[in-house]
């Protein structure tokens, strides 16, 4: 049996492809996902896939990959990387590695997009090579856990 990895998407993902393409690109979520599989399957790796709008949601499946001991957890927060306390906590509470996604590179945007509470407990961040972003770090996390890259 593959061992499991959830990919988390914070708020408005939903609407990658619609929302702001010349900052995040023209790919949907739909495409994010199918990119993530493919990876996924090529270093022998099951995908959670799962976006919301709801800070709670996201925490609540943080706590479910602690419980499924996930081998590792992959989340672009969006909107919450820069305000949850509550995402932060979920996050530290695991003891598989954590890598942070972005597809714009958050380092060049507005000051405030600059700071991220996530950061403190992912063992990596990913960010500024757009959907690609997403099969980068599951490549890392492949090698972080000890599978096939």
């Amino acid at each position: 049996m593959p061992k499991t990895i959830y990919v988390l998407n914070g708020p408005s993902l939903n609407l990658l492809g619609e929302r702001q393409p010349e900052i995040y690109g023209r790919a949907t979520l739909a495409d994010v996902e199918k990119l993530c599989r493919a990876t996924a399957k090529r270093h022998g790796l099951a995908v959670k896939f799962r976006q919301s709008n709801h800070e709670g949601e996201i925490v609540d499946w943080i706590q479910e990959a602690r419980a499924k001991k996930a081998a590792g957890l992959i989340i672009n927060p969006a909107g919450y990387t820069t305000t949850s306390v509550a995402i932060l906590d979920a996050l530290v509470t695991l003891k598989a590695p954590v890598i942070e996604v972005h597809i714009s590179n958050i380092h060049t945007r507005e000051e405030f997009r600059r700071h991220s509470y996530v950061s403190k407990a992912a063992r990596a961040v990913v960010c500024g090579f757009g959907i690609n972003g997403y099969a980068l770090a599951i490549t890392g996390l492949a090698a972080l856990i000890g599978v096939k890259v």
